[in-house]
């Protein structure tokens, strides 16, 4: 902390000397959010330059982490961010000897909105203790313990060591039904009294232990073993479905999540079916829907549920939706004319419950078009026709929601001059 203000005094120096007179902006007051949850018995334990903190965490997703204040003068001063709420212990550091220290406590929201304080927690360091030799051995920590159920991470406490000379704690670490003990981890100073281990898998058990060092190089046997497993992802989604007979849209339904802390499902999509699944969008509800603008557009998709703590399940497999596609262009089955008018007719898609008709034609050197809509049949007659013209025609099948279909193929009949 102490190296912070130094470097922040020198910025301010330097800005000075530059000639800038701009005013330091004022620190934003924290808004206090009643409803969020407090720290309750903030505990202390005392070293002769060092504080040790001890709380019990709060594990609801509402809460981000926790701000630790120091008594300065007549105001709380903030002294540290703890950005994991699955922490409960911290360390303050490089404070004076037999001196006293008030602390409160905070919790704050991922929108940096914060808690009321904690009660005020007054505590005075120890006199300084010599160094000396450590004579003989060192026993091991007297409590450890590690806490089960926690998303990706597994926490290990211990009691801090008696004797000052700690210098670090080592945790081991065994897995399930294994022989051999790994080091995953150091936590230097002897108040520092947890870690926290993140590299583990889901749902699996570990057996952890711990070994003090001491300032001049004395290693203590193993602590007592403690066993801990890792909390579970979410169960699987199942009967996920996706439609392919919708007009601009797919439809994404599933099974309701049998997970007891559920908190909402994610929705994956890619355009291919093993590759680039992005997140597309979440929900609470066992439905959603896919707006699309493209005919006959097809997507891959994924869903999970999301528990509380942000854990998702798996879905290997994927589901394939469509947007409805567009009717197949008619296919003119006749074409003639009689005389006195022009007649077509025309097969096409089933699902046609209408067609629309373009003529397009050259009359006195001009360009003309016409079109014929609301043609419930699959013929088309044309009286309006004059003599040594060229007719062009196509036609367009219409779906009840709308949707046309491409033109058909050109029908072009030119009636004989007279």
């Amino acid at each position: 902390m102490k190296k912070l203000l130094w470097i922040a005094s020198l910025m301010v120096l330097g800005l000075m000397i530059g000639g800038c007179t701009k005013t330091p902006e004022t620190p934003k007051e924290p808004v206090v959010d009643a409803s969020l949850p407090r720290i309750e018995g903030l505990r202390t334990l005392a070293g002769s330059t060092e504080v040790g903190f001890e709380w019990t965490p709060i594990y609801s997703a509402e809460i981000e982490g926790y701000y630790l204040y120091r008594q300065d003068g007549n105001s709380m001063k903030k002294i540290a961010t703890i950005k994991d709420r699955y922490i409960s212990h911290y360390v303050d550091t490089d404070l004076k000897p037999n001196a006293t220290y008030s602390y409160q406590m905070s919790t704050y929201s991922a929108d940096k909105h914060e808690s009321g304080l904690s009660m005020l927690a007054s505590v005075t360091t120890t006199a300084p203790v010599a160094k000396t030799a450590t004579l003989g051995s060192v026993e091991p920590v007297s409590f450890i313990t590690a806490v089960s159920g926690l998303p990706a991470r597994i926490k290990v406490i211990w009691r801090p060591h008696s004797f000052e000379n700690v210098e670090y704690y080592i945790i081991e670490r065994n897995e399930y039904k294994s022989t051999s003990w790994e080091e995953v981890g150091k936590v230097k100073g002897r108040l520092n009294a947890e870690y926290i281990d993140r590299d583990i898998k889901d749902n699996y058990t570990y057996r952890y232990r711990v070994k003090v060092k001491t300032n001049d190089g004395v290693l203590s046997k193993p602590s007592d073993t403690v066993e801990a497993h890792s909390k579970p992802l979410p169960r699987a989604i199942t009967g996920v479905k996706a439609t392919s007979d919708l007009p601009k849209k797919i439809l994404l339904t599933w099974n309701p999540s049998t997970t007891s802390d559920f908190a909402y499902y994610k929705i994956y999509r890619s355009p291919t079916s093993s590759l680039f699944y992005s997140f597309y969008g979440k929900t609470a509800n066992t439905e959603f829907e896919d707006l699309i603008s493209e005919n006959g557009k097809t997507y891959y998709y994924r869903v999970v549920a999301v528990d509380v703590d942000g854990l998702e399940s798996k879905q290997e497999g994927t589901v394939t939706g469509m947007t409805l596609a567009a009717l197949n262009a008619p296919v003119v089955s006749s074409a003639r004319y009689d005389g006195g008018a022009i007649f077509i007719t025309w097969g096409g898609d089933e699902n046609a419950i209408k067609y629309s008709v373009t003529k397009e034609f050259e009359l006195s050197g001009k360009t003309q078009k016409q079109s014929f809509t609301g043609i419930f049949e699959s013929n088309f007659v044309d009286q309006d026709t004059v003599p040594g013209v060229e007719y062009k025609y196509k036609i367009i099948a219409i779906d009840k929601y709308g949707i046309a279909s491409s033109p058909s193929d050109s029908v072009i009949i030119k009636t004989p001059k007279e």
